[in-house]
């Protein structure tokens, strides 16, 4: 019997076969942890009675959610975060560079069948480079940082071919919304989510990076996208044969096997307030909105800056609808302001604020009150994630997201 891809990613790092279901100790390349974890991280560290990091190397502090400090609590976050950095020799914090899950990628801190983990649900997104990349809480991170190792249990995967070409408004935003919506949001608990077929050949890096963001939504203990061409130019580097081998074997087992034709997709949104709640744009087509948020580690990208602007380009947001717009990492507002995006963006009527987090999380702006309605690029919608309980999330695409800024309603781009 094949190996499926995260089975080989595993065995190359414990160096024996690994199989669904078996349970090993790995070696972790690196680790992440982010502003609102570092506290506790560090105290649970000193009190495993840890003296130094396994590698302050592999390590990567960055502060993303809290920036700017929205509470006087979050300075708290930054002081210990500043402190532990200190104190261990680590050389790789970023204070305000943008969003962790963008930043890892971005800054080369991750590649091709890696094995890392960070204290945040959505560090799935690296599986878009083809590394095991998983969420984990904080006493596990401290182990890991004194050790060096973690055990799991190897996952099933589910195999998800796409081919076809995607209509000119549909975005690999709604391709893994329509997934989370057919497998419900526990369809692929602790499972790998193996994505392949020339669809996804076709999708940048970026677009990848969307999906394999998601991929948590649906309860995925990772998500993967075997190495090609397209890594290897963002990833600054040249594939070696063993990189390259991190594709399934054609007699792989599967848990499950799920195919779409990209040609019959058409654009979603996930309706308040569960991320599986799907429904296309079109049966809601009309329904009044007040806010449209574009940006987080989800759709924060370049790209999805550019697909935004396109739609907006010579035109305005409606009357009474607030427009925020927040880049994902500050590589990429340079770029954008550089293009000519953000110059679009900002004609349109956008606010465009600072990299990170932000409105994704609640924080730093842009929070709305009982009745509201919000279109967001994110990923997630949960009561009370954008301000009170009583406000509704809708979430899209950034080209639905920006016609429906343009609409003041919810409308197809």
């Amino acid at each position: 019997m094949g190996a499926t891809m995260i089975e080989k990613i595993i065995s190359n790092n414990v160096g024996k076969e690994a199989k669904a279901g078996d349970i090993v100790t790995v070696s972790v390349d690196r680790v992440m942890i982010h502003d609102i974890f570092i506290p506790f991280v560090a105290e649970k560290f000193e009190e495993m009675g840890f003296t130094e990091l396994w590698d302050p190397d592999k390590v990567v502090l960055i502060y993303d959610h809290l920036i700017p400090a929205s509470q006087v609590d979050d300075t708290r976050h930054f002081n210990a975060g500043n402190a532990f950095a200190q104190k261990y020799g680590m050389k790789h914090v970023h204070r305000s560079d943008g969003i962790c899950h963008q930043l890892m990628t971005e800054a080369g801190y991750v590649k091709p069948g890696n094995i890392v983990f960070g204290t945040d649900s959505h560090t799935t997104t690296y599986g878009c480079v083809g590394a095991f990349s998983s969420g984990i809480g904080y006493t596990e991170m401290a182990s890991i940082l004194g050790t060096g190792t973690m055990w799991v249990k190897v996952p099933e995967t589910i195999k998800v071919s796409i081919h076809g070409r995607l209509p000119e408004n549909v975005m690999s935003k709604d391709i893994i919304l329509k997934l989370i919506g057919d497998l419900g949001a526990d369809g692929a608990t602790y499972q790998a989510l193996e994505f392949c077929g020339d669809t996804v050949e076709q999708m940048s890096v970026a677009s990848r990076m969307t999906m394999a963001n998601m991929a948590i939504e649906a309860g995925a203990k990772c998500a993967l996208f075997m190495p090609d061409e397209k890594t290897a130019e963002y990833c600054e580097m040249t594939l070696t044969d063993k990189e390259r081998s991190l594709r399934a074997d054609e007699d792989a087992a599967y848990v499950r096997k799920i195919t779409y034709q990209a040609e019959e997709l058409v654009p979603v949104l996930a309706c308040p307030s569960q991320v599986d709640n799907i429904k296309p744009v079109k049966e809601l087509a009309k329904t009044e909105i007040d806010q449209v948020f574009i940006g987080s580690c989800t759709n924060g990208r370049l790209e999805d800056l550019m697909a935004a602007a396109e739609v907006l380009k010579g035109k305005k947001v409606a009357p009474f609808v607030k427009l925020i717009v927040t880049p994902a990492s500050r590589s990429i507002y340079r770029q954008a302001a550089a293009n000519g995006t953000l110059a679009i963006l900002a004609e349109a009527g956008a606010m465009i604020t600072h990299p990170g987090c932000g409105l994704c999380c609640g924080r730093a702006g842009g929070i709305l009150t009982d009745g509201e309605r919000v279109v967001a690029t994110n990923n997630r919608n949960f009561l009370g994630r954008m301000g009170t309980s009583k406000v509704e999330i809708f979430l899209a695409s950034p080209k639905t997201a920006a016609a429906c800024a343009v609409a003041g309603k919810i409308t197809e781009a």
